[in-house]
């Protein structure tokens, strides 16, 4: 390559790192393959089980929780699979990305809220008021609540790897020689797209196809995207239990329906807050993240709301990334 185009790759490379696109890089590519070797993941899964069985059974032992268990070798494991994609993995300008690109769009919270929670909010409403859901809930211990969040979650993260790929694969459907300039503009690329479309020789939108390393980035991108706003959501729910529990449910009540009669266990200074409604809340509010998590997903209105404008972006990386493979080809 010349002095000029390795300068533009460079600064394409950079770019795709500020934006949250490490796996388009291919020394990225190349150390994420490396990482992903039998030999050096095995150890740490062997090392990681170990270590997460010796902690779950001492807090097993303290607390006198059996469900602490698998809850605690459940929580390990998630924490060592975060650490080890954040960095062995080149996850972290990923989730950085996406983390910053939710929190800055906060304000499309509300109409998302709008149209998602209502109906939510009428259907768990009802559990809410239900005895045996009380009695439920309140049975539980703090490692089987636990537990039961995490399964929830779980299943949420896993239906959202299922089907976001469906949603990527449709970001290269559609391009053509006018998005790429589009997608460019503003880039390290500008110049060299409307080079590669004013040269009759060239044929730049053959190299559109995203697959691979470069599809997961945009499948990790919008997963982190989606479980942060439905993390949010939930949250919201949560609150709205807690407060609404607050008003209407007396000890007394709770005492019934849970069968606990006089021993609540009320907060001091607030007794009409309880560790039972604490119970019931997280609960519903586990609950509702994985109802919230397919509905934004399989529901037209809710997909669209939820991160129509993340699929924009995703789409200018497509053009993005075509050219660039494009001038990488041209001058190899």
């Amino acid at each position: 390559m010349t002095a000029d185009v390795d300068r533009t790759v460079a600064a394409t490379d950079q770019w795709f790192l500020q934006h949250g696109l490490a796996y388009f890089v291919p020394e990225q590519r190349a150390a994420v393959r490396a990482a992903l070797r039998p030999r050096r993941i095995v150890p740490l899964v062997v090392g990681t089980g170990l270590g997460a069985a010796a902690v779950g059974v001492v807090v097993w032992q303290l607390a006198d929780e059996v469900g602490f268990l698998p809850s605690v070798l459940w929580t390990v494991f998630g924490v060592a699979a975060t650490w080890y994609a954040l960095t062995a993995l080149e996850a972290r300008s990923i989730v950085t990305w996406a983390l910053r690109r939710t929190f800055r769009s906060l304000w499309t919270l509300l109409p998302m809220m709008t149209r998602a929670l209502p109906l939510l909010l009428l259907f768990v409403t009802f559990l809410f008021v239900n005895a045996e859901a009380w009695e439920v809930a309140s049975g539980l211990d703090a490692g089987d609540l636990w537990l039961i969040v995490l399964l929830f979650g779980t299943l949420a993260g896993a239906f959202l790897l299922v089907r976001l790929p469906e949603e990527v694969d449709r970001t290269d459907d559609h391009v053509d020689e006018g998005m790429l300039l589009r997608a460019t503009a503003d880039t390290p690329l500008a110049a060299i797209a409307r080079e590669l479309v004013d040269d009759p020789d060239a044929d730049p939108t053959s190299y559109a196809e995203v697959t691979g390393y470069e599809r997961w980035n945009l499948v990790l991108v919008l997963v982190v995207i989606q479980a942060t706003q439905v993390l949010l959501l939930a949250v919201g729910v949560f609150l709205f239990f807690m407060l609404f529990g607050a008003v209407v449910m007396e000890p007394g009540i709770v005492g019934g329906w849970t069968g606990l009669g006089q021993d609540v266990h009320t907060l001091p200074g607030f007794p009409t807050l309880s560790l039972e409604l604490v119970k019931v809340s997280v609960f519903l509010a586990a609950f509702s993240s994985l109802y919230l998590t397919v509905s934004t997903v399989t529901d037209e209105t809710y997909r669209e709301q939820f991160f129509g404008s993340v699929l924009i972006e995703l789409e200018r990386a497509v053009g993005v990334r075509t050219v660039y493979l494009a001038l990488r080809a041209s001058n190899s």
